[in-house]
């Protein structure tokens, strides 16, 4: 089947998507550390099914321009990509998955233009306005933004030991290298970082978002997730006034893309035969 490395010009910056595949789209939002690379295990499933993927490097990440200033980091601007994207290779309607910082993006779509969005998956990050509802606990598991926040700090503290601390992310070594990989290029890991930089002190802005999603949503939580507990994306439902499906992933950490794989996929395949049409095109 058709796979390629586009270059797409977006907002002013380059921006690299990897397609694959032909048929209806699903767009891959990928959250921090990661870039195109944390969704290889989902790309060839949602192929053989049928689908074209497109698994872009949000700015900043793997091939894509990383702008210096913190304000490019605002989740508009990365929304603001995603359409374009889509606008450029033709694409009037996607299905859309999003993980961490992709979730948010995705979220955002969602709200900001339901008349693109087919069908929405939040991997791990609930809708806004629940997670800056659920209470101490949840704050209490988000403090390490605080640490993120801080220039210079951040960044020593993670490059240190050869990136040591993010051994501690995930079991999965393969995925521990990819990071390594992108983050020693110069620049790589203060763009990473500069999402919270840009995004954290608008928390507020973001969580008193209450529109409700017009657009068909699927939550899928992961329990050994340490950052975002169930209850934020369980409290979703409260946020779409269309239809809300909850799916939880026992013993995979947060990133279930390569921790769960199997699991995963066969959950999007299944939320995404649910909708029965295909996505059109202009």
């Amino acid at each position: 089947m058709k796979q390629e490395t586009l270059y797409l010009t977006v907002n002013g910056l380059r921006m690299q998507v990897q397609s694959a595949g032909e048929g209806p789209a699903v767009v891959l939002l990928h959250g921090f550390p990661d870039t195109h690379v944390v969704w290889r295990k989902q790309i060839a499933p949602l192929m053989a099914a049928g689908y074209r993927v497109l698994a872009p490097d949000l700015r900043g990440y793997g091939g894509s321009d990383a702008p210096q200033a913190v304000s490019a980091y605002r989740v508009e601007d990365i929304a603001s990509d995603v359409l374009a994207m889509l606008d450029q290779l033709g694409v009037a309607r996607a299905r859309v998955v999003g993980h961490d910082w992709g979730a948010l993006v995705g979220w955002l779509l969602c709200m900001g233009a339901p008349e693109r969005i087919e069908q929405y998956v939040a991997l791990s990050a609930g809708h806004p306005t629940a997670v800056a509802r659920a209470g101490l606990l949840q704050t209490l598991r988000m403090s390490y933004m605080m640490w993120f926040m801080v220039p210079g700090l951040a960044e020593n503290s993670l490059k240190a030991g050869d990136f040591y601390l993010l051994n501690r992310f995930t079991s999965d070594r393969a995925q521990v290298g990819h990071w390594k990989k992108n983050l020693r290029e110069p620049g790589r890991l203060t763009a990473a970082l500069n999402y919270y930089r840009a995004n954290v002190p608008h928390a507020m802005l973001l969580g008193s978002k209450t529109e409700p999603v017009r657009v068909p949503v699927m939550g899928v939580w992961s329990s050994l997730d340490p950052a975002l507990g169930e209850a934020q994306m369980c409290d979703s439902t409260a946020y779409v006034a269309d239809y809300f499906r909850y799916e939880r992933i026992d013993g995979a950490d947060h990133w279930l893309q390569v921790t769960a794989s199997e699991r995963l996929n066969a959950l999007l395949l299944d939320f995404f035969a649910a909708s029965g049409g295909a996505a059109s095109t202009f």
